[in-house]
This record gives structure tokens, C-alpha cells and sequence, in this order.
């Protein structure tokens, strides 16, 4: 299933959706071409929404020849409107701008099979198709949009003015199963097994007979890479941790531990701290930051190799919402938010070929891929922690100094939030240090000294966020214990912005 992204905030939402109706799809731009399309032989096609109106200069378009491959099309508000206006149909700006929940009358047709005649639908759109494509007939609407969904079952072209995709249409999901099973045909076969299958197939038609490294950090993303990789080719694969002196309390030993006693894998541990840190001095950039990282871990992995003979290949645990986010999707199909140090922090002249069996997933469809793999709760379900860890979480130069209080502030959290019961509920949970100093009073005298920031959110994939509502008492424990506890800190703030318009992690 490919998603085209027409600008719209929610894209990376209908791809998620159509993969936990078990449906494999991938992000593409609008720029992709019929030819690409038809290479690529997909069961249908979704058009995303999008803020602009078709009319507009600069608008999104799609290469006409697209709706003429005779391929299931579903195109949602802008996606409609573009696909409307594309094959004959009229759209107008009428004054009747739909914003948020809204009641919507549906008739017995494909699309709405076996849902409600009266149900409510999330809007948000300014223009609306005023009369649909020649040949399609009306199935959907509402007080405002009286063309709110139309179908060409000849054609096997649809539109939908409102967004199926989002949680506050409760029937949506099964709108979009109706679409993906009874009109296109694509069965719901995609499964953590299925994708282990598939995987351990490509990585042995690229490897071969070859050698191979896996950069290990002991998160469950490279971990799963880890163990997808020692499925199909065992022990042609060495894994690396690299100990880079940006890990929280105790995480070194932690890792050695936990993988060296579940996995019989080749491990080999890199103590590193000093080279990190020296290349990293005077360094307050956040890009120039995540990109010394990742060009020296590449160094690392490069120069163990040579100690192993001849490597050709390095396995990375890099993710979707990774290169999505990198800039790297399809055709342009994002904008760069940050360099992820795995993806655009990369050298140039890099000398391994990248396996990365986890590039098309999202963090949770990576957590499942693990249960079936057989990681370890404890494993599969540890929060995300970067991979060029508490340097992204000092705002501002990296010191020892400022290291070991964002360590101990961090140690503080995640051991509250554990005996609070909350660290399965939230999506990621760490302190952050900027790198100021502010005013305080302690035993009746004038301190000068740091803040701590507490970030705390829940998420399903990392693409949006929203921040967690911690309760008063646990972020007052948290408070006076990172004050009372750590020297240099005097103050404790808590983030409460949501992804977007924050990212989650502050740099």
C-alpha cells in the first residue's frame, strides 16, 4: 500500500493505520511517477490531506497518469479534493469551512459497509467538492459538505472529505479496512512473523558469505536488529557497544549484562569516553553535536573491523520515524527535523555497506518483532534513549562537570517513575540540563546554579506526542529530590509542550 504525502500532517498517521490493519505501506511523495508506481505494483494507493487548496500556486499535485493505472484509489480531504478536481468534479471554497467533530449520513455503498447510517467524523478543510468525478456517486454527507464522500466502484476510485485515519472518527478504522480488504484485495497478512521472514530473507541475499558488525547500544531497536541479523547469517556477526561516556548511571554495565546473558552473540565492548568528549568540546550546536557522534562512532565500528579481518557490512538499528525525520523519505516527502546521528549524522566516506532491517518500522511494530524473537520483557519495553545520548540533553557545551548532574538528575527520575508504576505508560521519561545558571536560596544563602527540565510524554510511535500529566506529589518527590540530592542543580522545571509543535527530545 503506498500513502502519497500531499503535505498533510496527519500522512505518517494512514500509513501507521494501514499497517495495524496488518497491511504493509510505505510514505512516497507527490512527485512520484506513474512508471514509479507501477514498478512498485501496489494493491491501492491513499492521498493524504494537505493545508493547500487545489487551486493554489505551488499546490501538491500527482503525475495524472496515476489515475489511469486502474489501481484502488482512496484520497482523504485534500487527497479528495485533488482526485475530484483531477477526473472532472468541481471544487469550491463555500464559506462553509468544517473544523473538528461532525455528524456525517452515509448510504450503504463500500466504503461505509456495516457501519452506522449516522456517525460522527473528524473535519478539517476550508474548500470541499461541490460535485464529484463523472461516473461517482455521492455516499456521504454533512450539514456543511454535502459531497462528504463519494465512490467509482467501475473506476475503483474514492474520496472522503473527513479523516478516517485520526481517533476522533471512531468508525475509521474500519472505513479504511472496507477500503484495503473488500476493494483492493490487500490481505491482512503482515505480522511480526511475516517480517521476520521477509527480513531474514534480504539480509542473507545481501550479506552472503560476508562478514558483518552490529552497532549495539542496548536499546531494543539495534538489539532486535541484532538478533534478526544473527537469524540469518549466526556467526558471521560480531556486535560492538561502544561506551561513548554519554550514557546514564550504570548503562554500560547494564547493557554488557543484559545481552551478553540472553544472546549468544560475539560481543565486543569499546570503552571510548575520552575520544567522545575531547571531539566534542567547545561543541553547543545541536546538529554539529548528533553529526560528531555519529562520524566518530562510524571511526569506531571502522576500526574494529580491521582488528576482525575483512567486514564489509554494519547493521544499525536506524527506524522509519529516524529517516522520516532525517529528511530521507521518499521523494521529499519530509522536511529535515534533525540529523538522527544514524542516518544524516553519516560520513561520506564511510567504508561499510549498511543493513538496516528495522528501516521501515516504527518503534512499536520493532517492540512486537522482539516478543517474537524472543527478547526479554524487560528489553523489548526499555524507553527510547538516543544514540548520542546525554549530549542532545545538555543544552549547550558537553562537560564532565555537566554530565555527571544530568546523570544523577536522570538516575533520580527514572527510579521515581519506575516506583511510581508509570514507566510502561509513558513513551519516554529523562531530565534534560540546560546549560544556564539561575538564581537560588539554599541554607539561607544565594546559590547560582542549574535547572533541571523534566520531560516526560506518551506516544504510540514518536511521530506526535503529547506530554504526560505525572502526578503532583511524584513530580514534587522528583523535585526535591533532584535539589536536595544533586549538588550545583537549584531548580526543577517540567516540559509540558506536545509533538508537534516540540520534538520530543530538546536538541
Amino acid at each position: 500500500m503506498l500513502v502519497v504525502d500531499l503535505g498533510g500532517q496527519y500522512a505518517q498517521l494512514i500509513a501507521r493505520r494501514v499497517r495495524e490493519c496488518r497491511v504493509y505501506s510505505e510514505l512516497v511523495g507527490h512527485g512520484v511517477t506513474a512508471a514509479q508506481v507501477r514498478a512498485r505494483n501496489p494493491h491501492a494507493l491513499i492521498l493524504s490531506g494537505g493545508p493547500a487548496s487545489v487551486y493554489a500556486d505551488g499546490a501538491p499535485q500527482i503525475d495524472s497518469e496515476v489515475f489511469g493505472l486502474g489501481i484502488p484509489t482512496l484520497g482523504i480531504c485534500y487527497g479528495a479534493q485533488l482526485l475530484a478536481l483531477e477526473l472532472g468534479g468541481r471544487v469550491e471554497r463555500t464559506g462553509a469551512s468544517e473544523f473538528g467533530k461532525t455528524d456525517l449520513t452515509a448510504v450503504e455503498s463500500e466504503l461505509f459497509a456495516g457501519l452506522p447510517e449516522e456517525e460522527t467524523v473528524w473535519m478539517s478543510h476550508r474548500d470541499t467538492v461541490t460535485a464529484p468525478p463523472s461516473g461517482a456517486r455521492v455516499v456521504a454527507s454533512s450539514r456543511s459538505t454535502p459531497v462528504a464522500a463519494f465512490e467509482d466502484p467501475e473506476q475503483r476510485l474514492y474520496g472522503v472529505q473527513f479523516h478516517p485515519e485520526v481517533v476522533h472518527t471512531p468508525h475509521g478504522t474500519e472505513l479504511l479496512k472496507n477500503f484495503l480488504y473488500n476493494v483492493a484485495g490487500a490481505p491482512p497478512a503482515w505480522t511480526p512473523a511475516a517480517v521476520i521472514e521477509e527480513q531474514v530473507e534480504r539480509i542473507r541475499a545481501a550479506v552472503g558469505r560476508e562478514r558483518v558488525l552490529c552497532a549495539l547500544s542496548g536499546g531494543v531497536d539495534s538489539a532486535v536488529a541484532a538478533l534478526l541479523v544473527h537469524k540469518a547469517i549466526g556467526d558471521q556477526l560480531t556486535c560492538v557497544f561502544v561506551d561513548h561516556g554519554l550514557l546514564r548511571e550504570n548503562e554500560a554495565e547494564q547493557v554488557v549484562e543484559t545481552f551478553g546473558g540472553h544472546f549468544h552473540v560475539p560481543l565486543v565492548h569499546v570503552q571510548a569516553q575520552e575520544r567522545f568528549l575531547s571531539r566534542l568540546e567547545g561543541v553547543d550546536d545541536p546538529e554539529q553535536k548528533r553529526k560528531i557522534v555519529g562520524e566518530e562512532f562510524i571511526r569506531v565500528f571502522e576500526e574494529e573491523a580491521a582488528k576482525l579481518g575483512d567486514v564489509r557490512f554494519l547493521v544499525q538499528g536506524t527506524l522509519y520515524s529516524d529517516v522520516i525525520e532525517s529528511g530521507g523519505g521518499e521523494d521529499g516527502v519530509a522536511a529535515m527535523i534533525k540529523s538522527h546521528h544514524n542516518v544524516g549524522g553519516l560520513p561520506a566516506d564511510m567504508r561499510m555497506e549498511l543493513v538496516e532491517p528495522l528501516r521501515l518500522l516504527f518503534k512499536d511494530e520493532v517492540r512486537r518483532v522482539g516478543e517474537e524473537l524472543g527478547m526479554p520483557e524487560g528489553m523489548v519495553w526499555r524507553q527510547p534513549f538516543p544514540g548520542p545520548g546525554l549530549a542532545i540533553r545538555i543544552i549547550g557545551e558537553v562537560t564532565e562537570e555537566r554530565l555527571a548532574i544530568l546523570r544523577s538528575a536522570d538516575s533520580i527520575l527514572q527510579e521515581e517513575i519506575r516506583r511510581a508504576g508509570l514507566y510502561r505508560e509513558l513513551w519516554q521519561s529523562f531530565a534534560v540540563l540546560p546549560a544556564i545558571r539561575s538564581v537560588g536560596v539554599q541554607g539561607d544563602e544565594r546559590t547560582y546554579a542549574y535547572p533541571i527540565v523534566i520531560r516526560a510524554v506518551t506516544s504510540d510511535d514518536a511521530m506526535t506526542a503529547d506530554w504526560a500529566r505525572l502526578p503532583y506529589d511524584l513530580l514534587e518527590t522528583i523535585s526535591s529530590r533532584i535539589i536536595n540530592e544533586i549538588p550545583g542543580v537549584n531548580r526543577v522545571a517540567l516540559d509540558l509542550s506536545s509533538k508537534p509543535p516540540a520534538t520530543i527530545e530538546w536538541e
